[in-house]
């Protein structure tokens, strides 16, 4: 029995040059990932505090970690998650 991660909220920070629409084009190449959803929740002079919402049919969380780290931004929690077996 294998264990997918179908959703996702993350609480997020980026720097204000990497773009959501950057961010979220490079989400969306990460394994298992169909959707992504950013909401910006707060802007300081450097950096943009974002709200991420994944979907897909099994989010490879590793590699949205890396793509996250590649694009400068840094996962600060994961606040939802919905998981099936499968």
């Amino acid at each position: 029995m294998s264990i997918n991660i179908k959703r996702m909220v993350i609480d997020a920070m980026k720097p204000r040059e990497t773009t959501i629409l950057d961010l979220s084009r490079a989400l969306c190449g990460g394994k298992g990932v169909d959707e992504v959803d950013v909401t910006v929740t707060e802007v300081d002079v450097k950096t943009e505090t974002i709200k991420l919402t994944l979907r897909g049919s099994n989010i490879d969380y590793d590699r949205v970690s890396s793509i996250m780290e590649e694009n400068g931004a840094i996962i600060r929690s994961v606040d939802e998650a919905n998981v099936s077996t499968s």
